[in-house]
């Protein structure tokens, strides 16, 4: 009787994750105010269609995930609008069936090929200190709103060394973003590389490669394309955009009002308990940090802050552009991935309230930058976990390039940023 109980809650576990047959992926081409308009009324108006790239400006591309019970009207409305559409996927399942998932995985077995649950990935930290007990250490920088930890790696092979701090996976579907954090990781260990060991032995790294851990869970268990947190944001929706929700220049461009929306800034800067967390954590440990970098996937950009045009200008602006230019042409050295390099508002598009803002606006961290990964929408948020690794060594390629150029104009010296 306990097995047939145990199998029809397995049964009702997985009859009720969301699936995705037959959904096309749409490319939109923004052309006039008029469409911007009806785009973000769309977008606002919790209708059923999930915008992958949010319709931001004027002269920029839109994805859009369309359900097949929309496909008459979604042609209607392109018409309408006149608006051009390049259909990406036929099935968005498809790619989501192919991605490369262990769901079941020793701690032992972990590795490179393929994603893994929250679970896995926790424990592969432990072990990876257990292992490395003098350079490696776990912190905990608070809980996320179901309770969950939110665990973070420190790798340190001296004292006084200055700190790279990483963040990751704050997108609750951008899984190739805390896969190459913990590649990264892993190699700061393992890598005989001398340009990797000069990063690892003389800089300390904090890595968070999960901020979001409701967030991701649900991705695996319930929603693959879940983007937010999971406190409730209305009577009926839940989650708030973390990246919109730091408080520094929060809500003044590119978020939402509307707990519905995939771009909720939440009801207050902070209102969740992960941004508060790593706001806590990182008050605490900036002052020895030189730089942060948050991954993000996808569309292949490099940006540095602010996200919106309220901030004005950061301070050493001609600095990001020298390193991140340099990083830029790095990152396409190895396998050709060409990368997109600039500020937030001119590259991608206004986005206030993101963890880079608040990091350079109050923290007044020396060099902020923030990735976006592979690809350009082809697999988009779905890249299969055979480009986990090709992803993370060209990220890598370029940090080392971020490091090398800083340290011409000053930075990371031992002892100070």
């Amino acid at each position: 009787m306990r097995l047939i109980v145990f199998l029809a809650i397995i049964g009702v576990a997985l009859a009720a994750k969301a699936r995705f047959d037959n959904y096309q992926i749409h490319r939109l081409s923004v052309e006039t105010e008029e469409q911007l308009k009806m785009l973000r009324q769309l977008e606002e108006s919790n209708s059923g269609y999930m915008f992958w790239e949010t319709p931001s400006n004027v002269n920029h591309q839109a994805d859009i995930v369309v359900p097949p019970h929309k496909f008459d009207e979604f042609e209607t409305l392109m018409n309408k609008f006149s608006i051009k559409s390049i259909k990406v996927t036929n099935n968005l399942q498809s790619l989501i069936d192919n991605e490369g998932v262990k769901r079941f995985a020793s701690k032992y077995d972990f590795g490179w090929t393929d994603y893994y649950p929250l679970e896995t990935i926790y424990e592969w930290m432990d072990l990876l200190a257990e292992r490395n007990p003098n350079i490696v250490s776990v912190f905990d920088i608070g809980r996320s709103y179901e309770g969950r930890q939110i665990k973070g790696l420190k790798i340190s092979y001296k004292a006084n060394n200055p700190g790279i701090f990483i963040e990751s996976n704050i997108h609750a579907r951008e899984w190739v973003t805390s896969a190459s954090a913990t590649w990264i990781a892993n190699e700061l260990i393992s890598s005989k590389d001398p340009a990797i060991r000069d990063l690892a032995e003389n800089i300390d790294w904090y890595i968070v490669p999960i901020l979001n851990p409701d967030g991701y869970v649900y991705t695996h268990t319930s929603n693959r394309m879940w983007r937010k947190t999971r406190q409730p944001s209305s009577s009926v929706c839940y989650g708030a955009d973390p990246n919109r929700n730091f408080g520094h220049l929060w809500m003044t461009g590119g978020a939402s009002s509307n707990g519905c929306s995939d771009t909720f800034a939440g009801k207050t800067a902070f209102s969740e308990p992960e941004t508060a967390a790593l706001r806590d954590f990182y008050s605490k440990i900036s002052k020895n940090i030189t730089s942060y970098i948050d991954f993000h996937s996808y569309s292949q950009l490099l940006m540095y802050p602010y996200g919106s045009t309220a901030g004005g200008r950061i301070s050493n602006e001609q600095e990001h552009i020298e390193v991140g230019t340099a990083m830029q042409k790095k990152i396409s050295e190895r396998y050709g991935t060409q990368y997109k390099f600039g500020n937030i508002v001119t590259t991608i598009y206004v986005a206030s309230g993101g963890s880079i803002d608040w990091v350079k606006g109050v923290e007044d961290t020396p060099f902020v930058f923030v990735y976006e990964f592979r690809d350009t929408g082809r697999y988009g948020f779905i890249l299969p976990a055979n480009q986990i690794v090709p992803n993370a060594q060209e990220t890598m390629d370029s940090l080392i390039e971020m490091v090398k150029q800083a340290r011409t104009k000053g930075y990371f010296k031992q002892g100070k940023n």
